[in-house]
């Protein structure tokens, strides 16, 4: 039930109908900008309609995954996998299993209304699924997190981001990263019809490896944090089954509603992801285009990738290590933490 003190609903269009935003004034960034100034789930609301143009491409025909922050992003948050059946008829869904196999009703965006019924529920921004609603066994994004370990800084993400363009284009790929809304930097990639996740995350595997075997001292391909050392770390294990990642133009759940932001590579050098607030990258997307605007254009095969990952099985390379809630799976070198591992006797 809205409360007086947040403001009547408010009704926005959003082009097939109108959507409409209870609550309007409550706040869900407490720190906005210079001003440091709050901004409130209608702020939300209007931003996702400023970016729509440039959203929907990344987001069409999706499920995703809620993460609500009913009280704002300094109160408890929760992800929510089902839809209630309570939600509105026009809501598009479709069934999605974590990987022990357990079904959900998840939310599929089709349109920016989708987008706004989601913001109105106190989400920040979609954690978006590799696949298509209408294509559910074949993944289509290969995504590069790159993830500082404690002690490298943003200065190293940049080196390995563009490290990581460079051999993308190597192997005939070609890359299009946003910043994360935090501290790292992903590169997605447009992946060709007819590949699954498991090929996907294989294919993240191998371009991990080989840049950590050409730049040991910054990048590493090392699961456990205790191998990490002070490098940017290639997290593959987001392209794994069932694994979601937080989307191109989606607010982050910070006090600041820093965004994660789309770039062209020659701003790599000097874009700033503190900077990339709801408050900002509307105008900087009307001034500047969308930079993802040809990443549909540019599906690439991960078939170089994929080949490497299967060499290095048959020289005895197991597989990577998974995540701690996935069973093990074929090929995979025993899950243990180095430090806790038994040292063979002498």
């Amino acid at each position: 039930m809205a409360r007086a003190e947040f403001g009547e609903p408010v009704e926005l269009d959003a082009g097939p109908r109108s959507v409409t935003i209870t609550n309007p004034h409550k706040v869900m960034f407490p720190s906005v900008g210079i001003d440091k100034q709050p901004r409130t789930k209608l702020d939300l609301a209007r931003y996702y309609l400023s970016v729509a143009d440039a959203i929907m491409p990344t987001l069409d025909d999706r499920p995703v995954l809620l993460e609500r922050y009913p009280d704002g992003v300094r109160g408890k948050s929760f992800f929510q996998k089902r839809i209630p059946k309570s939600a509105p008829a026009w809501l598009q869904t479709t069934t999605v299993e974590t990987i022990n196999g357990t079904p959900s009703r998840a939310l599929v965006i089709t349109d920016i209304a989708h987008v706004l019924w989601a913001a109105n529920m106190g989400v920040p921004g979609l954690h978006v699924w590799q696949f298509r609603a209408s294509y559910p066994d074949e993944a289509d994004e290969l995504r590069i997190d790159l993830d500082p370990a404690k002690g490298a800084t943003f200065e190293m993400v940049r080196e390995a981001a563009a490290l990581t363009r460079d051999y993308l284009a190597e192997v005939g790929m070609v890359g299009f990263p946003k910043t994360t809304g935090s501290r790292g930097l992903h590169v997605f990639v447009r992946v060709e019809p007819g590949w699954d996740s498991f090929a996907i995350r294989a294919a993240c595997i191998a371009l991990g490896r080989e840049l950590a075997a050409r730049h040991p001292d910054l990048i590493t391909d090392r699961w456990w944090k205790e191998e990490r050392g002070e490098r940017v770390f290639i997290d593959y294990n987001q392209n794994a089954p069932h694994k979601t990642l937080f989307g191109a133009w989606g607010v982050r759940p910070r006090v600041g509603a820093q965004v994660s932001t789309p770039f062209s590579w020659d701003e790599l050098e000097t874009v700033d992801p503190e900077s990339l607030t709801i408050d900002d990258v509307p105008g900087r997307l009307a001034e500047r285009g969308d930079p993802w605007e040809l990443m549909d254009d540019a599906p690439c095969t991960i078939t170089p990738l994929v080949e490497r990952f299967a060499a290095d099985l048959e020289r005895g390379i197991p597989d990577a290590p998974w995540p701690p809630v996935y069973p093990k799976m074929p090929n995979e070198a025993p899950r243990v933490q180095p430090s806790r591992a038994r040292t063979p006797p002498t």
